[in-house]
């Protein structure tokens, strides 16, 4: 059975040139007539420069669904990778109506995405399962720690967050955010677990990277580890959430050498280009499974060497011929 070359749209597609690129590199290798569409609100996006073409969409509702869909077959969109945790449930719950035009959405199911999304959910959810996750509360009272983290319930909120503070800190730091919760502050190397599941929920491959400087909760620089009990932890967890295709968590690993986990973001992360480069083919695993190919010709080959990333800005000159 043939299938016609993915033409995959990424949204909320913003900044994330790297993932534009190497998503370029794993459909072509796929078939050389796949075509990346960047997407995004805001129609000055520098995706938009790189990708092979692009789309300035509207902001998602479901009022419009029919309109988007119509938008997606029109440019013979037949997949969608969504990167944003805002929009994630809005692909997630919808899925089916893309599903019935053709078009294909790399997302996992709704329960799984709103257990992420909610980190009360998610903590509760560690708690009942016995799982190592970092307990976190809506009333500081709960949290017996030295120091506290203060962040939104819901979303990223990295350019909110508050780490190590005290009580009192902690109890003005809440004043500015709109649905704050509290943890415990956790003293330890801060890592991220990418990884890829596939549609049944089944770890296919997963790599430690430390978050050596982060950035406006981003990592601006990152080194892949190998540890092979954070690694099963880390599996049986993720097998536990039911997830689909790429995932990132983010944990502490504490002095003691346990682990600590702290959220789950049911996408593909900001750094995970860094796994890619160690032999964590999550973007090709996404378009082959979406083709219905069998992954056991597509193996998890870890890479016996380390990578460290440095992410920054760059200068790219286009001279008159090339305008």
């Amino acid at each position: 059975m043939t299938f016609p070359a993915p033409i995959i749209l990424v949204t909320s597609a913003s900044q994330k040139v790297p993932l534009i690129r190497l998503l370029k590199t794993a459909a072509t290798s796929i078939d050389p007539n796949a075509k990346i569409i960047a997407g995004d609100v805001d129609e000055n996006s520098m995706s938009f420069l790189f990708a092979d073409n692009y789309w300035v969409m509207p902001y998602l509702d479901e009022s419009i669904i029919k309109e988007i869909i119509q938008e997606c077959l029109k440019r013979k969109i037949n997949t969608i990778l969504p990167t944003r945790d805002g929009e994630l449930l809005f692909w997630a719950k919808n899925a089916s109506l893309f599903i019935s035009a053709g078009i294909k959405i790399l997302i996992s199911k709704p329960e799984s995405i709103k257990l992420c999304l909610d980190k009360i959910a998610f903590s509760e959810f560690g708690a009942q399962n016995n799982l190592p996750f970092i307990p976190s509360s809506l009333e500081i009272k709960d949290i017996r720690s030295n120091f506290f983290v203060v962040k939104e319930r819901y979303g990223s909120g990295s350019t909110s967050i508050g780490k190590k503070l005290s009580l009192l800190e902690a109890n003005d730091h809440k004043k500015n955010l709109v649905m704050p919760l509290f943890q415990p502050f956790v003293e330890g190397v801060e890592i991220s677990i990418d990884a890829w599941l596939d549609y049944y929920g089944n770890v296919k491959g997963l790599v430690l990277r430390k978050r050596n400087l982060v950035i406006s909760g981003e990592s601006r620089v990152t080194t892949t580890f190998r540890d092979s009990n954070i690694e099963c932890q880390a599996k049986y967890i993720l097998n536990k959430l039911g997830l689909r295709g790429p995932v990132v968590m983010q944990g502490i690993i504490e002095k003691s050498g346990d682990l600590k986990i702290i959220e789950c973001n049911p996408r593909f992360g900001g750094a995970s280009t860094t796994s890619i480069a160690v032999g964590l083919d999550s973007l090709k695993w996404s378009i082959l499974e979406r083709l219905d190919v069998s992954l056991d010709d597509h193996p998890f080959i870890r890479s016996k060497k380390e990578v460290k990333q440095i992410r920054v800005l760059s200068d790219i000159y286009y001279y008159d011929s090339d305008l």
